[in-house]
């Protein structure tokens, strides 16, 4: 048994975490000296967040042209929790990304909003939510740290200064160096960037909150304009860490009903409890608690954003393009913070269709976050849902995620312009199942997007629905007591509860039942070959055959001879033999040279590698051996016992059954699908007189 937790352990993993300077107070003198040996520190919210981004690793895929950031593909911090999957959706992650760096380097975004467009459940909500939770981590780790300030004493110099505001701390969480004036800041943050190791220059023009400024200009005042002294005398500098729970650096804002939504809870409005101490139209009466203010230094993110009322949108003009608010009755307000909204389809094209809303429009970078579409992708989404779980003693058979997956993406998929190409092998062709010399990958997308009303995979059937039926097939076999969880009880959740689901329009029933047929279809067809594996399969003599096609394919090549197997005489390739394997995948003869070339190169990279040959580490080789292996056997098969068969204990059933065991089943799984599948194999191989 692991050691129990104590108080005093807990109390001990809670300090370690915690900042060291998270409740020192600092002098104006000591920001200055921190800043000159780590410049970093006076980053703004562009420039901290594109930071964050890298600093928890990166991947770049070449042939993508695509960095995927660990942030998401690995969730670091989570254990992997919240990994993002898809080839799409990653794409959609470096769009946002370079957006944010490219407002980092000052180069416009930095004044747009980023607006991520997508259908429900594809996932944008939870990505906005990742990235707000790893800022709050990055900003408690040295490499992201930020100070703050507050003013002291104040009540010592100010007359009319309420007792309990003697300490203040920065309503707008501000950087220090707001408290100097512009020319000497300007000097400041140029010896900075000469020191400064990034690929963007620190800026700060901002002018200090108005409560701050107020302060500011009372205090020098007093002390002839000796600037040294206000700082030392009357101000503290403090670590600021982001916490989305307390309103610091981070805020998100939702919609509410159109009659009471108030531009103050942007903005702030006025403290009342203050009003009768300061009076009227006085920068210490204001409060300073908008979404806008709170978010200040960090993210600004908007749920539903264009569920908005138009007018209570126009706030968002000034905060992104000249990064300013205007409070009711008060001056401006400078703001730095990252804006990220998120809405659906829907209220998009009713957005974009409105000509009274071209300016905001203009002041957003629409970011396409799709649904995914590799299906394969797609299941492990499902994969993580059950890992996150306490899912009961139910063992997934094999395909059933991953034919789940399949029907998801081809409600999301655009129809193939080119009519040789099904929107099956079109999913296999973006699941990476079929290479590009069978179907134009590249092809298939250009051809989408431009057929595609705005985006391929902005519509369609959502992970949630799909994820949502399995649970419910899951809790469903718990009922009947069966341990396994199958593709055919996933198909009939779905063909049960299609018509039920509200994001579901009447008008893509049909077509959605018709998609679920051809995904039954493909399962069958798995299922059909699982059998015929469990029936014929022999891994030694699949490296045999492997090795022997591979002689004879170098040998072809090079225009040589080879070995007799049994007389040892060299001898030409066996074209029979080659042809009997190739055909296995309807490679037709005019195509033959490519294959063997394509499988030569493979053998040679891996050669080059230091790895020797495995056929069953080449999927089209591996497949084409199967079947020519199951050709082979089949004819020593009694398929008239696996059609009337019925006692499980029959040795020739067992036999079948542990051999579906060993590629993954559950023996009650490994029962269903020779039932299903087996007599479907006998049939065909009766009527054609195996």
């Amino acid at each position: 048994m692991a050691d129990r937790h104590t108080l005093e352990r807990l109390s001990e993993e809670y300090r370690t975490a915690v900042p060291d300077d998270l409740r020192a107070a600092r002098s104006f003198d000591w920001y200055l000296d921190a800043l000159y040996d780590d410049p970093e520190i006076a980053r703004n919210a562009h420039q901290r967040v594109a930071d964050m981004f890298d600093h928890y690793g990166t991947r770049y895929d070449e042939e993508r042209g695509v960095v995927e950031y660990a942030l998401a593909a690995e969730d670091p911090l989570h254990d992997g929790e919240n990994v993002f999957y898809g080839r799409e959706v990653h794409e959609a992650i470096h769009e946002f990304v370079n957006k944010v760096k490219s407002g980092a380097r000052g180069l416009g975004p930095e004044k747009r909003i980023k607006l991520l467009l997508g259908p429900v459940g594809s996932g944008k909500s939870h990505f906005d939510w990742l990235v707000r939770r790893y800022f709050e981590a990055y900003t408690r780790e040295d490499a992201g740290r930020m100070y703050t300030f507050r003013w002291i004493d104040l009540c010592s110099v100010i007359d009319d200064q309420d007792p309990d505001d003697d300490a203040v701390r920065s309503p707008m969480s501000q950087d220090p160096l707001v408290l100097l004036p512009k020319p000497q800041r300007g000097a400041v943050i140029d010896d900075l960037n000469e020191r400064l190791d990034a690929p963007y220059t620190l800026r700060n023009d901002q002018h200090p909150d108005p409560a701050s400024e107020f302060y500011l200009n009372e205090l020098l005042a007093h002390y002839d304009d000796d600037l040294e002294r206000v700082l030392d005398e009357h101000v503290e500098v403090v670590r600021l860490v982001a916490d989305e729970n307390r309103r610091e650096c981070i805020e998100t804002f939702e919609p509410k009903d159109k009659k009471n939504q108030d531009e103050t809870e942007l903005t702030g409005d006025v403290n009342y409890a203050k009003l009768a101490v300061y009076g009227e139209s006085d920068p210490r009466a204001f409060d300073y608690a908008g979404a806008f203010c709170n978010a200040n230094r960090g993210l600004f993110s908007g749920e539903e954003l264009l569920k908005l009322q138009r007018e209570f949108l126009y706030d968002f003009l000034h905060a992104s393009q000249e990064s300013t608010i205007k409070p009711k009755n008060n001056p401006r307000i400078d703001i730095d913070q990252v804006i990220v909204g998120r809405t659906n389809m829907p209220e998009y094209r009713e957005k974009t269709g409105d000509e009274k809303m071209e300016a905001f429009n203009d002041r957003t970078k629409r970011i396409d976050y799709p649904y995914v579409l590799e299906y394969e992708s797609e299941a492990k989404i499902y994969e993580k849902m059950l890992d996150n779980a306490d899912v009961p003693n139910v063992h997934v058979e094999p395909h059933a995620l991953e034919m789940a997956g399949l029907f998801g993406v081809l409600t999301r998929l655009e129809e193939p312009t080119d009519e040789t190409v099904t929107l099956v092998e079109k999913a296999k062709a973006y699941n990476g199942e079929l290479e590009d010399e069978e179907i134009d990958r590249r092809k298939l997308r250009e051809d989408a997007a431009e057929s595609a009303d705005v985006g391929e995979g902005m519509d369609g059937i959502s992970a949630r629905f799909v994820g949502d039926e399995i649970a419910e097939a899951i809790m469903d076999a718990t009922h009947r007591e069966r341990g396994y969880l199958s593709p055919l009880s996933v198909f009939d959740h779905f063909e049960a509860n299609l018509g039920g689901h509200g994001s579901i329009a009447a008008e893509d029933l049909d077509r959605y039942e018709r998609l679920l047929d051809r995904v039954r279809e493909e399962y069958r067809e798995r299922a059909i070959e699982d059998v015929r594996h469990a029936l014929a399969y022999d891994v030694d003599e699949l490296r045999r055959q492997g090795e022997k096609y591979m002689d004879h394919v170098m040998a072809y090549i090079d225009d040589d001879t080879v070995d007799d197997e049994l007389t040892g005489r060299e001898t030409e390739p066996d074209e029979t033999f080659l042809r009997a394997v190739e055909e296995q995948l309807d490679v037709p003869s005019d195509r033959k040279d490519d294959f063997r070339q394509e499988v030569s190169n493979w053998v040679s990279r891996r050669a080059r590698e230091g790895r020797g040959f495995d056929p069953q580490e080449n999927d089209r080789l591996r497949r084409a051996l199967e079947r020519k292996l199951w050709e082979d056997k089949k004819h020593n098969i009694n398929f008239s016992a696996l059609v009337s068969a019925t006692d499980l204990d029959d040795e020739d059933r067992s036999a079948w059954v542990s051999a579906l065991v060993d590629r993954g089943y559950s023996e009650e799984g490994a029962a269903e699908v020779l039932e299903y599948a087996g007599a479907a194999v006998a049939r065909s191989e009766i009527e054609d007189g195996g």
